[in-house]
Order: structure tokens, then sequence, then C-alpha cells
């Protein structure tokens, strides 16, 4: 059926249109279609890699059940290497670093610290790795271990974690014999700690008992 000459002139606009952004038309879905795989991609490669990483921290949950320490570490040390990016990780290198500790080596224990503190993308791991490394290294009480925690409490705390952060400090100053300052930073973090009713009773137990040795006021 022939075109009228409204149809064949709205033809001729589309064809020279057509002509004229083709290319430009092209690369646009082109683009749009390999983002699409891309990200599909990445979605299928985010969930195959967290599978693998939780069957691997299951082989190190295993292990700590049998009591193999060594296999615990192994476990631990290849979730760093073949999926720092997990939660999985940072959370195997806290048990890691328990583990370490109880067995009485303590570089070790910081080893998996240090890396949990510094990789670890889950906020919660990360304050629990920088307060327990923190308390290593007060522990250590050398000169640089004084040095490296004072740059980790120096750190904003993260969020909902300050109290213990300032407990922390109260700790720091109290290993170098300055119970002016512990005192203040136990008082501050009584403060903080009554503020939030997300601590368990034992944290405000501790903390008394720290307020108590250095003479503070529990407010």
């Amino acid at each position: 059926m022939p075109l009228d000459l409204e149809e064949q002139e709205q033809l001729d606009q589309l064809k020279a249109f057509w002509q004229k952004y083709r290319n430009l038309i092209t690369a646009v879905i082109t683009a749009a279609l390999f983002a699409y795989a891309a990200y599909s991609g990445y979605q299928w490669w985010r969930t195959s890699q967290a599978a693998s990483a939780s069957q691997l921290y299951e082989t190190m949950v295993t292990a700590i059940g049998k009591g193999d320490k060594d296999q615990t570490l192994r476990a631990a040390d290849d979730l760093q290497k073949q999926y720092s990016g997990s939660s999985y990780a940072a959370m195997s290198s806290l048990v890691a670093a328990k583990i370490a500790s109880d067995a009485g080596d303590i570089q070790k224990s910081i080893e998996y610290l240090r890396w949990a503190a510094k990789n670890s993308s889950d906020q919660g791991y990360l304050a629990l790795a920088k307060l327990r490394l923190s308390a290593q290294l007060i522990e250590l009480g050398t000169e640089k271990d004084f040095a490296e925690a004072d740059v980790i409490l120096k750190d904003k705390p993260v969020a909902g974690f300050e109290a213990l952060w300032l407990e922390r400090r109260g700790d720091w100053y109290l290993a170098q014999n300055n119970s002016t300052d512990a005192r203040k930073s136990y008082e501050a973090a009584w403060v903080q700690l009554n503020q939030s009713k997300e601590f368990p009773e034992e944290a405000r137990r501790l903390l008394k008992v720290k307020l108590d040795a250095v003479g503070g006021v529990a407010q």
C-alpha cells in the first residue's frame, strides 16, 4: 500500500535521523550491554567469592573443633590471601589472633590483628581488631609498642565504640604510670558507656574496677 505524502515525509525524516546518529546510538546501546554484562558478572563473582570464603571459614571452624592450631592458622592465612575483601577474612584473623595468643605466640597474634585493623571492610571487626591490637601492644610495654598503640588510639573511634576507645586510652596512660590522665579517660569512658545500652554489664563492671583503682568517680 503506497504511503501518503505525510507518512513518506516522516519515513524520510526517520531515515535521515538514523543515518546521522546511528553510530552514536549503536555505541550507547553497546556500552549499556557491556555495563550490564559487567555488573552481572561482578555480582556472580561476589556471590562465588562469598561462597568459597564461607567454605574455607567452615574448614577453619572444623580445625578449631579438632584443636588443630596449625590448620586453623593456615585457613586464616588462606582467607587473607585469597578473599581479603570478605568479612570472613577479618573474622578469621581475629579468631586466629586469639588462638595464637593463647598458644603464647604474641607476635603472630599481633600480625593477625594488624592485618584485620588495616584490611577489614566491616566496621565492627575493624574496631575489635584495633582495640585488641592496642591492648596487646600496651601489655608488651616497650617504647615502640606504646608509640604504635598511641597512633591507633588517635584514630577516630569507630561509631559505637567511643567508650571502649576511651577506656583503652586510659589503659595506655595507666601502663605508663600516668594515673591522672588514666582517671580522666576512664571517667570519660564511663560517661560514654552510660549513654549506650548496647554494652553488657560485664563491660561496666570492668570499667568500674579500673575507675576505683585510680580513684575515679563513676558519674
